[in-house]
């Protein structure tokens, strides 16, 4: 997000609205991110879930960045969905939580 701030900012397009994301490379489901998180601790963690849609939620939500990377072609995602999972449990390691 700073990097794209970045770019608007040497460059800025008044009126413009962008739909920021992580696109499709870095889009993930919660159960997704669940058992990535559980393979990256060897942890499990402890969750319940419901065959019942929350209402008003998206079913599926994909950021579409073909208009930032138009108009920002230098611009692309920093850090990959992965990795950035992998620094959240490593500060969590580093900080003693368990």
């Amino acid at each position: 997000m700073a990097r794209f701030i970045e770019a608007f900012c040497a460059a800025p397009r008044p009126g413009e609205v962008y739909n920021i994301g992580g696109g499709r490379a870095n889009s993930c489901s919660v159960l997704e991110a669940i058992e990535a998180v559980q393979a990256l601790t060897g942890k499990r963690m402890n969750y319940e879930y419901l065959e019942k849609n929350r209402e008003g939620d998206h079913i599926c939500y994909i950021s579409n960045l073909g208009k930032i990377r138009s108009h920002y072609p230098s611009w692309d995602i920093g850090v990959p969905l992965p990795q950035i999972l992998e620094q959240i449990v490593r500060s969590w390691r580093d900080r003693g939580a368990h």
